[in-house]
């Protein structure tokens, strides 16, 4: 108890305050803006505490760290953007209940669900600290390989009706989490001799161009983001605190998953984001199915990706190993104040591990009720019409995607993920499980080979390793089981020819890769990926095979399933409004990355949203220019002062230093 009140006594100093609510404002700034991320915004805090004593220092950056995943929702629910990788299960339920007339419900649940989940995990942190050592040294890597394995398995949760195709888009997604540096034999894989993949397809980069613009494309068509005229109120913010309420203990159980998850290092937000979802998905309860606006499925990820912080705090004090990729640079802020992770965190120093605890609850019971203050006016944004709000979030996303490496490459991958995730998205095949792959793919491979290396194939044998594997298996026998019952049931098809034409050239794709794995890659660079490669070969063909067969043998009487853009959940087949929707929103990602590259980041803001919002159909230019202006105004308040660094000199520039 003494602990806990130096602890805050030390913490109730003014300009220590003051640094934890500038952070919890820097976090909910970097949470909204798509492309930034809490990892860089980690980086940039840190040397602004090299004159401060340690305890405002920690305060301002585990501040900033604990609430932009209570930020990044907003663009997560109201775009389908996710503001972070941390938000993107949050996108499946929270944005279908935005198009439903509930974003203002989805708002109260997500931040109340945010707010409990991180003082969850600052008191699992506090509760943690005297039993931390033993019980992360007790955690080896064939029991971090299983996580990983049982993580996987949600796939046959989030893969709904076509369990199949979800297996299939699990390990395309894992395909494409290879790309790159091996880390084990040293060789390039897939980089097609270009420099820019030599560290991988950036996380970020991917969710946006997967999530962000096959829903732009789908806001385009409907006009705005509600598709009724209901405008959002307190009742529907209180309604969604009180689903918080009514779900404790879900909300309590995936907290616990978050913290505990957390702890691990290796196992990312992004994963246990996941886990969260799968674990609600398991028991749905009442309301619309998962993925069409069950409040469940909000509340899930948000109440385990604010537990996290916690979580991943552990290891990091008790002996120096980051539980997260922020953690690793917050190690950093340890050595620029003098301290050493391990028994001097609990002993001389052990007030200041106390204060940490403060600062996250404190950090997120902040973030929480200002998210809730501003809910009502987030929500009336639902009503906005779309040729405003489709220019403005296209500039975001592209912007914040050059300004992850500065290179064209990352235009062109955007616009290259957001095309396939276009096509996901029309085809059925479901983007979370190739999200759940990717993310999974490389601490799977680098797991495996780890414990192969330690113990050989021992290591399947270990308690923990079968308890969770068995669990996996268990989970998608439950699941295939009730697919099949749902398949002899009937039901409407989908249009056979595109499914087909999909699902062969995804199967090429993989033959593809399976003989290039084989023939180039040596054995410790090849196993995964050629296990990966076959396997999405095999489920990709059965897959085609099944609609070919079942197209052929339908009855006069069965129902073809209806195209229509406003399907819900992540089935809209193609129409031609679609097409023209998902066509004018690539094209939007072009003109602006065309324009940056030839007259710079600014010049190109103001002139794509200006003219974009007129070619979309608000007649006057004096609205669209004033919008322009504000915007440039905050693309340079974000991206050269709040993220000062260099921009590359646009062509034009170059041009002109020619002459």
């Amino acid at each position: 108890m003494d602990l806990i009140l130096t602890a805050i006594v030390e913490m109730a100093q003014p300009f220590r305050m003051l640094m934890l609510v500038t952070g919890v404002f820097a976090g909910l700034i970097v949470g909204v803006v798509p492309g930034i991320g809490g990892l860089f915004a980690m980086a940039l805090l840190i040397p602004m505490t090299y004159n401060m004593d340690a305890y405002a220092a920690f305060a301002l950056l585990l501040g900033m760290g604990s609430v932009n995943t209570t930020s990044d929702t907003i663009p997560a629910i109201l775009f389908g953007v996710p503001g972070s990788v941390g938000a993107a299960a949050t996108v499946l339920d929270g944005h279908a209940m935005a198009k439903k007339g509930e974003a203002a419900r989805a708002f109260g649940a997500s931040y109340s669900a945010s707010m409990i989940g991180g003082v969850f995990g600052a008191l699992v942190l506090a509760a943690a600290i005297p039993v931390m050592r033993p019980l992360v040294l007790y955690l080896k890597t064939p029991d971090f390989f299983a996580i990983c394995a049982f993580g996987l398995s949600i796939v046959a949760m989030l893969a709904g009706s076509q369990p199949l195709k979800g297996l299939a888009a699990a390990m395309f997604g894992m395909l494409a989490s290879f790309v790159g540096i091996d880390k084990i034999a040293g060789i390039d894989r897939w980089t097609f001799g270009e420099i820019y993949l030599w560290d991988g397809l950036p996380v970020a980069l991917v969710f946006l161009g997967l999530f962000g613009l096959p829903e732009l494309a789908s806001l385009l068509l409907r006009g705005s983001i509600q598709g009724n005229a209901e405008r959002p109120t307190y009742a529907g913010m209180w309604q969604g605190i009180m689903d918080t309420v009514r779900e404790w203990p879900l909300v309590l159980r995936c907290s616990t998953i978050g913290s505990l998850l957390g702890a691990v290092p290796g196992v990312g937000i992004a994963v246990l984001d996941w886990i969260a979802y799968g674990y609600a998905a398991r028991r749905p309860g009442s309301g619309p199915k998962f993925g069409e606006g069950n409040v469940r499925g909000v509340i899930a990820p948000e109440s385990a990706n604010n537990a996290k912080e916690g979580g991943s705090l552990i290891p990091t004090i008790a002996f120096g190993v980051p539980g997260s990729a922020s953690m690793s640079i917050l190690l950093g802020a340890f050595v620029v104040h003098g301290l050493v992770p391990g028994p001097d965190m609990l002993g001389k120093n052990a007030a200041l591990t106390m204060s940490m605890v403060f600062s996250i609850a404190v950090a997120n019971i902040v973030g929480a009720v200002t998210c809730l203050v501003l809910t009502r006016p987030l929500a009336r944004v639902a009503q906005v019409s779309a040729a405003i709000l489709v220019p403005l979030v296209v500039t975001f996303i592209v912007v914040g995607a050059y300004q992850t490496n500065m290179s064209a490459f990352d235009f062109a991958l955007v616009i290259g993920v957001g095309a396939i995730g276009m096509a996901m998205k029309e085809l059925n095949w479901p983007r979370s499980a190739f999200s759940l792959g990717f993310v999974l793919g490389p601490s799977l491979e680098n797991y495996f080979f780890l414990a192969y290396q330690i113990s050989g194939w021992s290591w399947l044998a270990q308690p923990l390793v079968l308890l969770l594997l068995g669990l996996a298996v268990v989970g998608v026998i439950r699941q295939t089981r009730s697919w099949i019952k749902a398949r002899k049931a009937g039901g409407p098809l989908p249009p056979a020819l595109p499914d087909i034409i999909a699902g062969t050239a995804v199967t090429l794709l993989a033959l593809a890769a399976l003989v290039t794995a084989v023939t180039e890659f040596p054995f410790e660079a090849a196993i995964f990926p050629v296990i990966t490669a076959g396997l999405l070969a095999v489920f990709s063909l059965v897959t085609t095979a099944q609609t070919m067969v079942r197209w052929r043998r339908r009855v006069p009487h069965e129902p073809e399933l209806q195209p229509s853009a406003e399907a819900p959940g992540e089935w809209t087949p193609a129409t031609e409004p679609t097409m023209k929707g998902n066509l004018a929103i690539i094209g939007l990602c072009l003109a602006l990355s065309v324009l940056i590259l030839l007259v710079g980041h600014l010049a190109a803001t103001f002139v794509f949203v200006a003219g974009s919002i007129v070619l979309l159909g608000v007649k006057s230019w004096r609205k669209p220019l004033i919008i322009a202006a504000v915007t440039t105004v905050f693309v340079y308040s974000v991206f050269d002062m709040l993220a000062s660094q260099p921009w590359p000199t646009p062509w034009l520039g170059h041009v002109n230093k020619m002459f």
